[in-house]
């Protein structure tokens, strides 16, 4: 090669920068191959500027799209818009993006339009039903349709990719950079940098999200977002944390609400003001990776929580109808158990009155990676290029 490669890694949203940033770290590393270019659209802005920060991100370009009371249609919409002035100014190579956001689908097709070649960093996750989740599953669907590059974190994606006929040269397995990230935190816990990781939660920790160190023996910890949870399942997941509550009058659960106002208007009206229920304010990640550690059970809908727990040794109760990471669920670290709030309270209850199961939850061997996945894409860009 007798010039450098310019990868631009486009992100929107905090799971995507917590994804991106150890590419983006082993490509600066490699900065004799590499010239790194990094656009943020701001689809999540609070959220996301945690993230920046903490893995001290300064971005080439920001387009800024998020507007109050945005719909998909002006997310997208200002993408499409903005990304083409950015090209044309920093020339990349390749475009990099990552998972399932209409940031990702918006700049793969953007660069598609622009023939730039697109490399998709966690490709191949698939539930097959286009309703569950939404938007997403469509997001990595056509991402991959568009993709030249298919960086599968795992052989279950990768087998998706090769049954829906791309072709086996154009995909590689890499793990999930999720893993190298919360390594990447570990070791910074270890210089002081980052929040406890095992036993008690630090009160630093607990002081960013708004919380007093709590005076029950354990901590449970909720995450809930996804859009086809609003309404009706959402209002039964938090009622029947209520009930788990009474039941459990030793477990204080912690719930970072999203700045979503669907989800703020619903776990306020439920969950407000009730003994041992904690209302947090959006935490940085390096805090909620704190959180996560403190706590005996996850109950979430994220998908980047069912890949992080696992590395943490934390049981996961999956409240969705579907998974797209049902590596998870195979090897015992997660059970999706639905949004049904009998179904909820059912298996909160079977898993913390077993100890034997309990046990063999927290030992289950982590599908998602050996914290590697970084450096295998950068070194696969090489390759790639090396040819052309």
């Amino acid at each position: 090669m007798s010039q450098k490669i310019r990868v631009m890694i486009v992100f929107g949203t905090r799971p995507e920068a917590i994804k991106m940033a150890p590419v983006l770290a082993e490509l600066h590393r490699q900065k004799t191959l590499f010239t790194p270019l990094t656009v943020v659209t701001g689809q999540h802005r609070e959220m996301l500027a945690q993230c920046l920060d903490r893995f001290k991100i300064t971005p080439d370009h920001d387009l800024a799209v998020m507007t109050a009371g945005q719909t998909l249609e002006d997310v997208n919409c200002a993408i499409l818009k903005g990304l083409p002035e950015v090209f044309d100014r920093l020339h990349p190579d390749v475009v990099l993006v990552q998972g399932d956001t209409t940031t990702s689908f918006v700049t793969a097709l953007s660069a598609f339009y622009h023939h730039i070649p697109i490399g998709h960093v966690e490709a191949g996750l698939r539930t097959r039903d286009k309703w569950n989740p939404f938007p997403e599953e469509m997001n990595r669907h056509l991402t991959g349709v568009l993709a030249d590059l298919h960086f599968a974190p795992t052989e279950q994606a990768q087998k998706n990719l090769l049954a829906e006929g791309i072709p086996k040269d154009r995909i590689y397995l890499t793990g999930n950079t999720i893993v190298d990230a919360l390594h990447e935190i570990m070791a910074a816990q270890t210089n002081g940098a980052s929040p406890t990781l095992s036993g008690r939660p630090t009160a630093r920790t607990l002081a960013a999200g708004g919380l007093k160190p709590p005076s029950a023996s354990r901590l449970w910890l909720l995450t809930l977002h996804r859009r086809e949870s609003f309404g009706k399942p959402m209002e039964g997941i938090f009622k029947a944390m209520r009930q788990l509550m009474t039941r459990y009058p030793d477990v204080e659960l912690i719930f970072p609400v999203h700045p979503n106002p669907k989800v703020q208007e619903t776990a306020h009206r439920i969950l407000a003001n009730r003994k041992r229920i904690h209302l947090l304010k959006p935490v940085d990640y390096f805090d909620f990776v704190g959180l996560q550690s403190a706590s005996e059970l996850i109950l979430t809908d994220s998908g980047g929580v069912q890949e992080e727990a696992p590395s943490l040794g934390k049981p996961v109760l999956v409240l969705r109808e579907t998974t797209e990471r049902p590596e998870g669920v195979t090897a015992g670290v997660a059970r999706l158990v639905g949004t049904n709030p009998k179904r909820i309270i059912e298996e909160v209850v079977r898993l913390m009155d077993n100890p034997q199961l309990y046990r063999k939850m927290v030992r289950a061997v982590n599908p998602y990676g050996d914290g590697q996945a970084a450096k295998r894409i950068v070194k696969i860009l090489v390759a790639v290029f090396k040819k052309k």
